[in-house]
């Protein structure tokens, strides 16, 4: 028995490591150290795009808008990339318009980009979550996965061709970027000899700045994306110390797969053999040659296994696991020293070392202690983090790192905490508390406490990290995802929260909440003429006034642009919420002061208030909305509280235009034609062209119902471009007849402000024959209200057609002798508001007059509406005025009905009965 004894000790450690599975450490040790020796360069193929500290110091904090990932594409598109890969999270939506403009990239650069998915481990131990793209995104791009397996040494070494998510398989990102079949494939291992610092790195702000150098670095190149930022967090480590970003990583089984080196382990057959020949040589010399001779032996054989491994795994992808060979030499080496040396105390000495070295080279802080809790390794990551040198704080106890807790708990038990660990995987337990500093500073500390049976009793220990940055950046993300970054009032996710709240709250006491929609009137104005700087300066100023005038009772938040919102509790009010409303309005009549400027804006507030005005947040928001625009349309300045007929006005409005639509393409619009004559003598001078709509079912629809609508809605162009063409084509129509009848046409706002209402004048003048002189356009003061140098211009190029431009509703509004002065107008009408009481009125008649006398001197044709009797129109001819119109001479009228009766008798109109 004492013969075999050896042998029997390699049999015991070959099976007590196959059982328990050391020879895996084993294995990814010597693989690990062929990577080392076999160091090579990457292929260039593969380029990582940097989220990198220079990027976050140009850009700002981390996430940023998607429309910088939308720029990118296109950066690289144009640098003539062949697939780009997103090592980033697009999971959650984000500001809707970035989101949209990442979406457009996503298809204009033809849907070759990948975007990942990954699964997230629940905090409480329960499913894994999966993070996909939002569907907008993954419905343009590959889908690919980018979990990796963290070995239990807690390095990376395997790469997974995809993963099962879901009812789906999905391949990984390195094999979608790589072109490969992820079914025809199994896991492989990373190529670790591939130097990580050989890929070509860029930096996102210089891709994104079109840096000529750095995009022709992209040409023909395979891209991936993602952070290397060390405040990012995107790290793992790899083989021989490594620590590599997340896109790096990628980048680095990309490359294993381009160049061919997608390393798998080759068959056991070898190895099995190898320990049958090193049994067989040990059996045979263990008595026949001295135990130097052995040695030898052993360590040759070892290092001529492991050279042969070394050259296979340079030259071809397979891994040859030399394992148990190595376990079997150590075995029998550990047989001879225990005939020769205390290999027990040796290998003590050797760990201790070893741990030591491990210990100091730790960034972490690392804190060992005996039984008693007190401090017995102490290494330079705890010095950086606690201020202690190992001489100040060696056999002192833990306590000394942990500050007394305000809120009257005990202080974590390193006892407890370690007991613990030895009941759970892994063997660690993880607990946050308060540390302090030697200069007294407390901060938070993340402590992985273990615990293990020592030579000298019970041992502790524990790995320290300070985690005061992570802490405040996880504070910035929760603000930054309540508050608006310019005003730092709640936003709209925050104040739909705070609504829910007050509502349910306000449920159960049986009260009233109350949403105010507030917004600036003229703020666009603001924008326009000072800049956006200056209007950011002029809503952080609102917010701050709001924020004085809540005094803490309400919650306050800006919802978007020019808009604001305030919720409270009417039953905390202290007044009731008109009073409280107009508190508002007039806290807004003293200027606001931004530097050295003033600003005097007004404020608009539309009122919602639970029950009546919604019955949950989102009724509020919407009905607030609907108010406010009621405010802004009626009582600029003043507020408006939500009923229901303001909800019931709008679902009108909709189903006019829904059916004014309709009309369109149905063809149930016709033009009426009011004849227009000289008042001397009667005779027919033209006529004005009246839209009217003949309903199905209601008949004929007055203007006055649905016009308006027309005027504010999409159809306002189409249908003003309708009136036109038909009215020219009516007109030259009756030219060909022998009629020159000028017929007159009311513009809409949106000729002027949607093209060039002077080009299509002239195409359609054109398209018809009609002779210019013979179209009379008639422009309205809302009309001149906009844009002015651009309406200008246009009118004089329409009067260089030989078109007329006509002044209508002449009076009524605010500054119309100016426009008589700005604007090359032809002539003026008289609104109809002044010649129906003429004969009665002496001041309507003192106006006319003067109009008359005025418009002679400036040489423009006058015309008289609403002429309703002969009287009036003998009075207007005696003031000088020298056309007219109204349902004296003829009510407006079809156009068959217009050439009855106007076009085939006398040139001279019969007027109406009286």
């Amino acid at each position: 028995m004492k013969r075999h004894r050896p042998h029997i000790l390699v049999v015991i450690a070959l099976a007590v490591v196959l059982s328990t599975g050391w020879h895996g450490a084993l294995r990814n040790a010597l693989t690990d150290l062929r990577f080392a020796w076999q160091s090579r360069a990457a292929s260039g193929n593969v380029v990582v795009v940097s989220i990198d500290a220079p990027s976050i110091d140009q850009i700002g904090v981390w996430p940023w808008p998607r429309r910088l990932h939308a720029e990118l594409l296109h950066k690289l598109e144009s640098a003539g990339a062949q697939e780009v890969a997103f090592d980033v999270d697009f999971s959650t939506p984000s500001e809707p318009a970035s989101d949209e403009a990442f979406v457009k990239a996503l298809r204009e650069v033809g849907g070759s980009t990948i975007l990942p998915s990954f699964k997230q481990p629940a905090p409480n131990g329960g499913p894994a979550h999966v993070n996909r793209p939002l569907k907008p995104f993954s419905n343009q791009s590959w889908p690919a996965v980018v979990n990796v397996a963290v070995e239990s040494d807690g390095l990376v070494r395997r790469y997974p061709v995809g993963e099962r998510l879901g009812d789906a398989f999905m391949p990984s990102m390195a094999i979608v970027l790589a072109g490969q079949d992820a079914n025809r494939r199994s896991s492989f291992l990373i190529d670790f000899s591939i130097r990580a610092t050989s890929i070509p790195r860029v930096s996102f702000v210089d891709v994104l700045h079109g840096d000529t150098a750095t995009l022709d670095k992209l040409r023909d190149k395979k891209i991936i994306v993602g952070a290397t930022a060390l405040e990012l967090g995107d790290r793992f480590s790899v083989p021989n110390g490594g620590i590599v970003s997340g896109p790096v990583l990628q980048a680095l089984a990309a490359e294993s797969i381009l160049q061919h080196r997608m390393l798998r382990w080759t068959s056991d057959a070898g190895m099995i053999l190898g320990l049958g020949v090193i049994c067989l040589l040990m059996m045979y010399s263990w008595r026949r040659f001295a135990s130097g001779y052995r040695v030898a032996v052993l360590i040759a054989a070892g290092a001529a296994v492991e050279l042969t491994a070394a050259l296979v795994q340079a030259r071809w992808p397979f891994v040859v696991d030399t394992s148990l060979f190595h376990i079997a030499i150590i075995a029998y080496l550990t047989a001879i020293a225990l005939d020769e040396i205390d290999f027990r105390g040796l290998l003590g000495r050797i760990a201790e070392s070893r741990f030591h070295r491990i210990a100091m080279s730790l960034g972490d802080g690392l804190v060992c202690t005996d039984e008693d809790h007190r401090i017995t390794v102490w290494n330079p990551g705890a010095s950086v983090i606690f201020g202690y040198m190992p001489a100040e704080i060696i056999g002192r106890p833990f306590d000394t790192l942990c500050a007394v807790p305000t809120d009257g708990d005990a202080r974590p038990s390193m006892r407890d905490a370690a007991r613990q660990a030895l009941l759970v995987p892994g063997g660690a337990v993880v607990v946050e508390f308060e540390g302090r500093r030697k200069n007294g500073e407390t901060f938070p500390v993340e402590a992985s406490f273990s615990g293990w049976q020592g030579t000298d009793g019970f041992q502790y220990g524990a790995i320290l990290r300070d985690i005061s940055v992570r802490k405040r950046e996880v504070e910035r993300v929760r603000y930054l995802a309540e508050h608006d970054a310019l005003t730092g009032l709640a936003n709209r996710n925050m104040l739909h929260a705070g609504l829910t709240g007050l509502i349910a709250a306000a449920e159960r006491r049986s009260s009233d909440v109350a949403l105010l929609v507030l917004g600036l009137d003229g703020f666009q104005q603001i924008n326009n003429m000072l800049g956006h700087s200056a209007g950011d300066l002029v809503l952080q100023s609102v917010a701050e006034r709001l924020r004085a005038e809540i005094a803490g009772k309400a919650v306050v938040a800006r919802l978007s642009g020019d808009e604001f919102a305030i919720a409270l509790d009417c039953a905390e009010a202290g007044e009731p919420i008109v009073a409280f409303a107009e508190r508002i309005a007039r806290a807004f009549e003293a200027p606001l002061v931004t530097g050295t400027r003033q600003h005097r804006v007004r404020i608009s507030i539309g009122v919602a208030v639970y029950p009546d005005g919604g019955h949950n947040a989102d009724d509020l928001l919407s009905n607030g909305h609907l108010a406010l625009s009621r405010a802004k349309a009626t009582r600029r300045g003043s507020h408006v509280i939500f009923e229901s007929a303001i909800r019931q006005e709008l679902q009108n409005r909709l189903t006019l235009e829904s059916e004014l639509a309709l009309a369109a393409d149905r063809g149930e619009f016709e033009l009426f034609y009011q004849p227009q004559v000289r008042l001397v003598d009667g005779g027919l001078v033209g006529a004005e062209a009246l839209i009217r709509w003949r309903h199905p079912v209601r008949g004929y629809v007055s203007p006055g119902e649905f016009m308006p609508v027309v005027n504010t809605s999409a159809l306002s162009e189409r249908i003003a471009n309708w009136v036109m063409e038909t009215a020219c084509r009516q007109a030259r129509a009756w030219e060909l007849s022998g009629n020159s009848v000028r017929v007159a046409i009311n513009l809409s706002p949106s000729q002027l402000q949607s093209g060039d209402l002077a080009h299509a004048a002239a195409a359609l003048l054109g398209a018809t024959g009609l002779t210019p002189a013979l179209l009379e356009l008639e422009v309205t003061e809302d009309i001149l209200l906009h844009d002015e140098g651009r309406v200008l211009d246009m009118f004089k190029r329409i009067q260089e057609l030989g078109v007329r431009v006509l002044f209508d509703d002449f009076g009524t509004g605010y500054a119309s002798l100016s426009y008589l002065k700005k604007f090359p107008l032809d002539g003026l009408k008289i609104d109809r508001s002044f010649v129906l009481d003429l004969l009665a009125d002496s001041d309507d008649a003192a106006i006319v007059s003067s109009t008359i006398g005025l418009s002679k001197q400036l040489g423009l044709t006058v015309v008289a509406e609403g002429i309703e009797n002969r009287a009036t129109a003998d009075f207007l001819v005696s003031m000088g005025c020298e056309e007219g119109q109204g349902y004296f001479f003829g009510r407006p009228m079809p156009a068959d009905a217009f050439e009855r009766q106007f076009l085939t008798q006398p040139r001279s109109v019969t007027p109406l009965p009286s």
